[in-house]
């Protein structure tokens, strides 16, 4: 089921994305078609653009190594 997203002051499709999802590759795209003429807004959404995010799986944690600890 895809979320919808408040936009706050000052955000941006791409700042929704990462906080929301953790990354933008292919996931700013999908909110795009998901939300015509979002962009014709400008790059800085208005406060309080409701924006529907797809429905897409969480990014994978990937756990580091260090071989120096």
């Amino acid at each position: 089921m895809s979320a919808v997203v408040i936009a706050r002051q000052f955000d941006t499709l791409d700042l929704i994305c990462w906080r929301h999802f953790g990354r933008t590759a292919a996931v700013t795209e999908q909110a795009l078609e998901l939300n015509p003429g979002l962009a014709r807004l400008g790059a800085i959404l208005p406060e309080g653009q409701a924006v529907t995010l797809p429905d897409v799986a969480p990014t994978r944690e990937i756990k580091m190594i260090n071989l120096w600890n």
